[in-house]
């Protein structure tokens, strides 16, 4: 449950700096944060879910 929690708090960094660098109109870091917001989302969505529900994984 901890690494569900930890990877979704990187990808609300991420989220964050996604807007940040859109305000600055930086496109590679927003891609960079966009790929990195998919990845570790994805992760700690599918984490999480396994820990509640270990039967439907």
């Amino acid at each position: 449950m901890v690494l569900g929690i930890i990877t979704l708090l990187i990808a609300i960094l991420a989220a964050v700096g996604l807007f940040r660098e859109f305000k600055r109109k930086n496109f590679f870091a927003v891609g960079f944060a966009a790929i990195t917001i998919a990845v570790f989302g994805w992760f700690s969505i599918r984490t999480i879910l396994s820990i509640i529900f270990p039967e439907s994984s």
